[in-house]
């Protein structure tokens, strides 16, 4: 699946350039952090990559010379999008198109919920869970359709630190696995421990990518720089007083 090649991605909304002119190579295996400032574009940089939005320009394509088929993709958001029905079925929601038999269905889903720690909330109202059950849920939905790109939206912005942390775990693990993630996050400790690079986006453009520690450590643009120091106010930059 790899590189992910994004050329001249751009969308308007209200008139405003949320990605304009979106550029890049993310060749990197496991995380690839996605940060920057509100409204810069992050987000819609993952509904687009997901199929969500259409970009008014640009192109996306995956593999050497751009020449490989679209990847297996799965979507985790801020906050969880459950039914009204068991923890089991809304697992199974994400395997139903899935060209497999039922009883293959059913093991993706009751291996998902194990790898969770959910199988014994299995037939629990889904949306009478706490907060970092039904992330959760949204992580077997995930692991059950055996992804190739993981795309994640602030998972765990609305999180506390031991679901936070649980949450993290699953993340690894489906590195581990082979998944290649991108993840959208506003917070840099978290960036720090599960990234290998990242992206910075400011005004719907890339305006730095490399390795993670360097990033966060080195900043090399003005954008970085600025970004970082507003939510890292202790550190001080290169350039930065």
């Amino acid at each position: 699946m790899l590189p992910i090649l994004i050329k001249g991605l751009t969308l308007l909304a209200g008139g405003r350039a949320v990605l304009d002119d979106f550029t890049a190579e993310i060749a990197t295996r496991g995380i690839t952090a996605i940060i920057g400032p509100n409204g810069a574009g992050k987000s819609t940089l993952l509904r687009a990559l997901d199929g969500l939005v259409r970009p008014g320009r640009g192109t996306i394509a995956f593999g050497p010379g751009g020449r490989s088929p679209a990847p297996r993709r799965a979507f985790v958001f801020q906050k969880t999008a459950l039914i009204r029905a068991s923890v089991v079925r809304n697992v199974a929601l994400a395997v139903e198109a899935e060209p497999i038999s039922a009883a293959e269905r059913a093991a993706r889903v009751a291996a998902a919920l194990e790898r969770v720690g959910l199988a014994a909330r299995a037939q629990d109202a889904a949306r009478r869970l706490s907060g970092g059950e039904q992330q959760r849920v949204a992580f077997a939905r995930a692991w059950a359709r055996r992804p190739d790109l993981l795309l994640l939206d602030e998972p765990t912005a609305s999180l506390d630190p031991a679901a936070t942390e649980e949450i993290e775990r699953l993340v690894v693990a489906l590195r581990d696995a082979g998944t290649k993630i991108l993840l959208v996050s506003h917070n840099l400790g978290q960036v720090a421990r599960l990234a290998e690079d990242a992206v910075v986006l400011a005004s719907g453009k890339v305006a730095e990518h490399g390795p993670v520690d360097r990033i966060l450590k080195h900043p090399a643009s003005e954008a970085a720089r600025a970004y970082l120091k507003g939510e890292l106010p202790w550190m001080s930059f290169a350039g930065v007083s």
